[in-house]
């Protein structure tokens, strides 16, 4: 998409702070950190939406995933960590281009697995 912000942060138009960058995705920091370390992990091809992956693209998404945990110095994932992927505006989606946030650095005050 040519209007799509983080397209435009994968292409190297927009000049970010990126941690890690392969094939398949690149990591950046956040420039509105929510915690500690706040990173986003954006696959290079452009999805709103995991459901707009095929079978065969989801491997890029567990690529990733299998990635993160590789770059625990990095991120600054000795602690813990937490992966968010919001989906839509209900979920708080504010780029419509699929990407992980990765936090960590401090303890999370919110338990999404179950209620305090």
């Amino acid at each position: 998409m040519e209007d799509c912000l983080f397209c435009k942060f994968v292409k190297g138009e927009i000049p970010v702070n990126k941690v890690f960058e392969n094939e398949d995705f690149i990591v950046i920091r956040d420039i509105n950190p929510q915690c500690a370390n706040h990173f986003l992990a954006i696959p290079k091809t452009h999805y709103k939406y995991l459901g707009e992956m095929t079978e065969t693209e989801s491997k890029t998404l567990a690529r990733i995933l299998s990635t993160i945990p590789e770059l625990k110095n990095e991120l600054s994932l000795e602690g813990g960590y937490r992966l968010v992927i919001n989906q839509g505006d209900d979920a708080g989606q504010t780029v419509p281009h699929l990407h992980i946030h990765v936090l960590s650095g401090e303890k999370m005050g919110w338990n999404p697995a179950g209620r305090e």
